[in-house]
């Protein structure tokens, strides 16, 4: 099992990058894939997306 895996510890070690924030940002627009029968096309789709993943708030009724 190391012996396969050898290559990524190494590749770690060497340049300590992690694929970490590219994990976050697909969970993020998983969540918003599954509430996604909502949306009316697929521009609307990403519109949250990138909403969401910038970090903007601009749902009503909250405080902007």
């Amino acid at each position: 099992m190391i012996n396969d895996s050898i290559d990524h510890v190494s590749s770690y070690i060497e340049q300590r990058v992690t694929n970490a924030v590219a994990e976050v940002i697909n969970s993020k627009i998983q969540l918003i894939k599954s509430s996604a029968r909502a949306f009316r096309n697929f521009e609307n789709y990403r519109i949250a997306i990138l909403l969401h993943c910038g970090g903007l708030d601009m749902h009503p009724g909250r405080g902007i």
